[in-house]
């Protein structure tokens, strides 16, 4: 399993749809959350994902749609950090609706 181990962004549109994720660091999702929410108070969803590993050795997973519809959102960003076998891992996605559904 791979631990990362600094935060990384990129930024992606479509249908006009802005998407920036952050590929970060366990100990620091809840404090990056906040710090998201309160620079993006006009995005349409914030979605999460997460993997790491507890004190008992347990993987503990994961994640918030945030107001998609159920499944399309956390439920692939944690599968994608299952696949890359990302482990005290979090992703989380700031989306600004372009007007155009893509589901």
């Amino acid at each position: 399993m791979v631990c990362v181990k600094e935060t990384t962004q990129n930024k992606i549109e479509v249908k006009k749809s802005t998407f920036t994720s952050f590929l970060l660091p366990y100990p620091l999702f809840e404090n990056y959350h906040d710090t998201l929410k309160q620079a993006h108070p006009k995005a349409s969803h914030i979605i999460w994902a997460f993997r790491y590993i507890n004190e008992h050795g347990q993987i503990v997973e994961g994640g918030s749609d945030d107001g998609e519809p159920k499944g399309v959102a956390a439920a692939p960003s944690l599968n994608v950090l299952r696949g890359q076998e990302l482990i005290n891992t979090a992703l989380l996605t700031v989306r600004y609706f372009g007007g155009t559904k893509l589901v």
